[in-house]
């Protein structure tokens, strides 16, 4: 494994096409710059850091033979494309129908046309060191097209693995939906157990004028792995663009969101689902930005924390003079089934905009005890009772996710936390 310097990006550079070398190496520069964030700053309050980039290697070139996804594989059944991506390296299987997958280190002309267009393009790399680090070290990227016009009924799944040991990743993920298309992406995250790595993924999606896309993504890194996320979306004129999340593993998750309604007419759907249990962090900071008139867009998260687990959601909507004629909404509920687990909920509304429809709404409290009252006089015990609490909280989450398939095995897996600290006398 390689320290990220300059010779591990040469050594990046050296797999991937030549019209790449200026923004990784334009990227790397802006991440000389920068230093590891503080809970001081305000897009890092309330999460302290307890590791820094550099202690970490770069894990690129370093595979290993890993099972499949089997829990997911099993929940999706058919699938249009199958992507395995370990330590940021993408292999891609066979692709039916009209969509277009292929891998950035073993471009088609067809994908060079859009990766070209798309790279680059999307999270800024001065977002913070991690973006940055991405943007010069990413070995490879997952390429999505959907032609225009183009249907693709079932999904594209992308599984992406962190395998070496106190390691840095940066897996990419980029689906673009051309226009008047309709396309389904599903990618899920997962590590060993004990495995101390840190994994930078960068997911962007583009949606062409009267595009449909929606994008899945499940969770579920072992409980030492780091990640640190970004994701961008961007909409086209009467647009669709759904995004939804099931946050589980980790012990720091962080995905920092941005959605921009740039297109008339466009719309977003921005959905979560999370549980953290012992000493997990899950952070959410997501930012909708209403550009074009008449857009529309909707963020609905729902939580939990046990233990002495902690979860973030800072969540901003802004409506730009341009957008009027826009409604847009976002609610964030958490349950705290712990006296040590914590929950920072923060809405906010930066509206320029006159003609405009928006709300906000955040809870934090543990479960009801009207709820709880009225499920054991019919004859529930405590334990059964709270659990079909917990499970009936999480299901109107579950039942937006656009990949229905999926909602299944996330209530399981969540259920299955709660009950496992039920058994341990956790809760």
């Amino acid at each position: 494994m390689n320290p990220l310097d300059t010779s591990e990006l040469e050594r990046v550079l050296a797999d991937q096409p030549g019209w790449l070398r200026d923004s990784r190496v334009r990227a790397r520069a802006v991440y000389d710059k920068l230093s590891m964030p503080r809970s001081e700053e305000e897009m890092w309050r309330y999460v302290d850091l307890d590791f820094d980039l550099t202690d970490y290697s770069s894990a690129a070139g370093v595979l290993e033979d890993l099972s499949a996804n089997d829990a997911l594989a099993a929940a999706l059944g058919e699938v249009a494309a199958g992507v395995r991506v370990v330590d940021g390296i993408a292999s891609v299987g066979p692709v039916s129908g009209d969509v277009i997958v292929a891998s950035l280190r073993d471009i088609t002309a067809d994908a060079e046309a859009v990766a070209r267009r798309l790279v680059g393009s999307g999270v800024a790399e001065d977002t913070d060191i991690f973006a940055a680090a991405h943007g010069a070290f990413s070995p490879d990227a997952v390429i999505v097209h959907a032609p225009p016009r183009s249907v693709t009924r079932l999904p594209v799944f992308i599984d992406i693995t962190a395998a070496a040991d106190h390691a840095v990743s940066f897996p990419h993920v980029i689906v673009d939906a051309g226009d008047s298309s309709q396309l389904s992406v599903i990618v899920g995250y997962r590590s060993p157990d004990a495995l101390d790595a840190v994994v930078v993924p960068r997911l962007e999606i583009t949606a062409g004028t009267n595009a449909n896309v929606d994008v899945t993504v499940i969770q579920h890194w072992g409980a030492a792995t780091r990640s640190i996320a970004h994701a961008r979306a961007v909409a086209a004129d009467d647009a669709s663009v759904t995004l939804a999340e099931a946050g589980l593993g980790g012990s720091l998750s962080r995905l920092h969101l941005e959605v921009d309604l740039e297109g008339r007419g466009s719309n977003a759907d921005v959905v979560g689902a999370y549980f953290g249990e012992l000493h997990q962090i899950l952070d959410y900071r997501y930012f909708m930005r209403h550009v074009g008139e008449s857009t529309n867009s909707n963020m609905y998260l729902k939580g939990g924390v046990e233990d002495e687990a902690l979860s973030v959601f800072t969540g901003m909507i802004r409506i730009e003079e341009t957008a009027q004629r826009t409604n847009a909404f976002q609610t964030n509920r958490n349950l705290l089934l712990s006296d040590g687990a914590a929950a920072q909920s923060v809405p906010n509304l930066e509206i320029l905009a006159n003609d405009v429809r928006c709300g906000h709404g955040s809870t934090v409290g543990p479960l009801e005890e009207e709820q709880r009252y009225y499920l054991m006089s019919r004859g529930l015990d405590r334990r059964r009772a709270d659990r079909l609490q917990v499970r009936g909280f999480f299901q109107d989450a579950l039942n937006r996710f656009p990949a229905a398939t999926v909602a299944e095995p996330v209530q399981e897996w969540i259920n299955a936390k709660y009950v496992a600290a039920q058994q341990e006398g956790r809760v």
